[in-house]
């Protein structure tokens, strides 16, 4: 049986049927009879009749839908994992990283590390309560799969940072390269590459690893690498040059790095492979080109100025910063003045008490001067049973002299940069520093290290160094709003699918019209949200549970 309609005009006049048949086959031929007229019928009653035929083979189900109705609820939290997603497709991110199971898995460690910075064991828990599975089209997992997946990054880190490379720099290469380096410390003392060294984060009793980023003009990343704890700066420097002229085809380019970073050694590797190099020199550099002649006080202002050396072939661009030289001058106060509050507690002490000895209190007052490095200027001695602090005027002006002056030095012609560039060049490693900032404190929590391995500690830097580039496209593309690039992600956290649930199974993912805000953020980013999701049914949970690694309350 079947629903037969049909429209005919008469005058003008439009008249609906609808006939209620059935087909037969008659010696041969198919024929069609009549067994009702459905015309008088509602338009309900009809779609009624239709749905039974529709449906006629598997009537219970369609009983069980009438008598349980559609059900909607809040399902997984969306909104972060799309944005980023999309980011890392526009980007190049996820072709670099591949769609196999590695790939996704290693996609998954970038995206949760920027929406909330943990362990592999709280990305398997965000995955549990984001879309992970249904977005990244991508099976269960638990942190037993993300941890070899780490070594995975650390083998295939060179193919991926090149895919990347490539995409930003199709047809060449920067012509500036800006390169920095950090350390981060280690709550445990079994790292493959933890050592003692000079520890950037001020933590004392804590062993490190030590790591080189290497950025383009823009302070965007291309590629992170993890030294022993015990590296100096000047020995990661080679593998830099080298990848730079080797992987990425450098040619003719410039080297931006600080005073400790480019020194002589560093300097002949880079005119090994026709590099160029942008630098500081030290303070007792600068003093000793002083004594030499090289150049004179007079030149450091608050505008740059130019000195060339005909017998070095370089270029010297000198600066004074006033504001730095306040900065100092006010340190020198603020550490005098704690001194002096130092020595009229020791002279109520030795006032106070005729047993004290002089020559005790005044040794720890010296002691206290020369810890903050102002006893060159500062003199302690002792009349009586007082103690007098008096400052050497000729030591002070000598002290203070170069504040605030900085002399940077390069081997650039001056065709190719100004002295202005060049001093703009050098300054611009502020933006590493903040890279570095951004990935070891703020967004992304480089530390606490909860791996031990080489090869997973290498991922992890590595992870860290791709879920900052998806920050830094959010910073660019939310540099106008009030809020931080994690106060936007959260914002977008919550922004959930919505289950369409039939019969208690759900059959789909619908996704909400997001709030204002919300919207806005994914305007700016230019991302733009599906209608619906597609549901894969996947559930992701961890082998360790939260409550067995909690401590047992005694009864």
């Amino acid at each position: 049986m079947y629903i037969d309609r049909s429209k005919t005009t008469v005058n003008g006049k439009t008249y609906c049927r609808v006939l209620l048949r059935e087909s037969y086959r008659e010696s041969g031929k198919i024929k069609h009879r009549t067994i009702a007229n459905l015309s008088k019928c509602s338009d309900a009653e009809i779609q009624a009749i239709e749905l039974a035929f529709k449906h006629k083979n598997d009537l219970e189900t369609l009983k069980n839908a009438v008598q349980n109705p559609l059900q909607l609820r809040q399902g997984l939290a969306f909104g972060s994992v799309w944005l980023l997603y999309s980011l890392a497709k526009d980007t190049g991110l996820i072709d670099a990283l591949g769609s196999d199971r590695q790939g996704k898995l290693a996609l998954w460690q970038v995206l949760s590390r920027a929406i909330d910075p943990g362990s592999r064991l709280s990305a398997v828990r965000l995955a549990a309560s984001h879309a992970a599975c249904d977005v990244l089209h991508l099976e269960a997992f638990n942190e037993d799969h993300l941890y070899p997946n780490l070594a995975w990054l650390s083998k295939n880190q060179e193919r991926i940072e090149m895919a990347l490379f490539k995409h930003f720099y199709p047809n060449g290469c920067p012509d500036i390269f800006l390169y920095d380096v950090t350390s981060s410390y280690l709550e445990g003392k079994h790292n493959a590459l933890a050592a003692w060294g000079y520890n950037r984060d001020g933590k004392k009793g804590k062993m490190q690893i030590v790591i080189g980023l290497l950025c383009d003009a823009q302070g965007r990343p291309l590629s992170i690498e993890v030294f022993a704890g015990n590296t100096c700066d000047t020995k990661t420097m080679g593998p830099q040059i080298q990848k730079a002229a080797e992987r990425f085809g450098a040619k003719d380019v410039t080297f931006v790095g600080d005073r400790g970073m480019i020194k002589g050694p560093q300097i002949k590797d880079l005119g090994k492979v026709n590099f160029h190099y942008i630098t500081a020199i030290t303070k007792p550099q600068i003093e000793s080109l002083l004594k030499m002649k090289i150049f004179q006080m007079e030149l450091f202002d608050d505008s740059v100025a130019e000195v060339v050396s005909t017998e070095e072939t370089v270029r010297y661009i000198l600066r004074r910063n006033p504001c730095r030289a306040e900065e100092l001058q006010a340190n020198r106060q603020s550490k005098q003045a704690s001194l002096e509050a130092l020595l009229a507690e020791k002279n109520t002490y030795l006032e106070k008490s005729a047993k004290a000895k002089v020559a005790v209190a005044l040794k720890d007052v010296q002691a206290r001067a020369a810890k903050l490095k102002i006893d060159d200027w500062v003199r302690i001695e002792a009349q009586g049973r007082k103690l007098v602090l008096s400052v050497d005027q000729e030591a002070l002006d000598e002290a203070k002299k170069l504040d605030g002056c900085y002399v940077i030095k390069t081997d650039l012609p001056a065709q190719r940069a100004s002295a202005q560039v060049v001093h703009d060049r050098y300054k611009d490693l502020t933006l590493v520093e903040q890279n570095f900032r951004v990935c070891k404190t703020l967004e992304l929590d480089l530390r606490p290290i909860h791996v031990r391995l080489e090869a997973s500690t290498r991922g992890h830097a590595f992870v860290v160094m791709l879920a900052y580039r998806l920050i830094q496209e959010l910073q660019q593309c939310w540099a106008k709003e009030n809020l931080t690039v994690q106060e936007g992600i959260d914002q977008l956290s919550g922004l959930c699918v919505t289950e369409v649930i039939v019969n208690g199974a759900v059959q789909d993912q619908l996704i909400p019209e997001g709030r204002p805000q919300v919207k806005k953020l994914l305007q700016l980013a230019k991302v733009d949200l599906p209608k619906k999701l597609r549901y894969t049914g996947e559930i992701v949970s961890t082998n360790k549970k939260l409550q067995e690694s909690r401590p047992k309350r005694c009864k």
